[in-house]
């Protein structure tokens, strides 16, 4: 698809390829899981007018969404805080749609009677090294030998005996439990105790600059306006999500929206927006995040 531009200032403004009826065709990136269908449900299946645009959507594990966005592939994107300042030239982070974690997060799971020592001796399954999932790992136990495993398969490959332990994400961090694994560590609870209990960063959502600044807001407002739809309707969004849970029941899928879209989902609040930048500044010190990013100058589209 070839996409023509009119220079606005110094910068190259993008012109969207229209639908049929003349609407903006925005493409959104997002995970196949519960928590990310849920959000954008009603932008995506016309729940609310969004004059002047069609959003649809494209579902894709989070890895392959931030490796997407540094070839500037997707109008709008949920990537991993971690992979943010790789885009952040071509990209804004919106200031809502987060997921973060409030007291729980991802967690490094095993078969019981399994030591940290063992699993530390042990290559650790993790579902991709530009997750924050991984950067958490990495700040909270150093270096270690780690594999790539797609995140739906850590469970599996853990309970058939090819990894002693995996770093889990999305809603194994309700399921682990049904397959009487143990967790060794949960890096929400980690990051809490670490900062002013401030809420571990994992996800977030991302508009193109090139869009130019009236466009980035509009998809910001309308992105807010559905999570705030799918909050006050919810059971409609449940039910949709729950195509992407990978056959966990009405209870789990319930829980586990309600962990990852929440009041932090329409504004990450400042204390958000700050734990974001020190995310960001501990995995710079540990050599993870490239150093020439100003986390200090990070601007949220839709911030207060």
């Amino acid at each position: 698809m070839v996409l023509e531009g009119l220079l606005v200032g110094e910068s190259m403004v993008v012109e969207l390829p229209l639908d049929e009826e003349g609407n903006k065709i925005v493409r959104i990136g997002h995970s196949p899981d519960p928590d990310d269908a849920f959000m954008f449900h009603a932008m995506t299946t016309n729940a609310f007018p969004t004059p002047g645009y069609n959003f649809v959507h494209e579902l894709q594990d989070i890895e392959t969404l931030n490796h997407r966005a540094m070839n500037q592939d997707l109008e709008v994107s949920a990537v991993s805080i971690h992979a943010y300042p790789d885009i952040s030239e071509h990209y804004a982070l919106m200031n809502c749609g987060a997921s973060m974690g409030e007291g729980y997060g991802p967690m490094i799971v095993c078969k019981s009677g399994i030591t940290e020592e063992e699993a530390r001796q042990n290559p650790i399954a993790v579902p991709g090294l530009k997750t924050s999932a991984y950067l958490g790992l990495r700040l909270a136990w150093g270096d270690c030998e780690v594999a790539v495993v797609p995140f739906d398969e850590i469970i599996p490959r853990i309970l058939d005996g090819t990894y002693v332990s995996g770093l889990i994400i999305h809603e194994g961090q309700l399921t682990y439990v049904d397959h009487d694994l143990d967790v060794l560590i949960d890096l929400g609870k980690w990051w809490n105790a670490k900062t002013p209990n401030w809420p571990m960063p994992l996800g977030g959502n991302v508009v193109r600059k090139d869009l130019g600044e009236e466009v980035m807001q509009d998809i910001t407002n309308y992105t807010k306006m559905s999570i705030e739809y799918a909050l006050k309707s919810p059971d409609e969004a449940l039910e949709f999500a729950k195509a992407w849970g990978r056959g966990i029941d009405d209870d789990t899928n319930r829980k586990f929206v309600g962990m990852y879209v929440n009041d932090r989902t329409i504004d990450y609040r400042q204390e958000g927006r700050d734990s974001i930048r020190l995310f960001i500044k501990e995995g710079q010190d540990i050599g993870l995040i490239r150093t020439d990013f100003d986390a200090d100058a990070m601007r949220f589209i839709g911030e207060p």
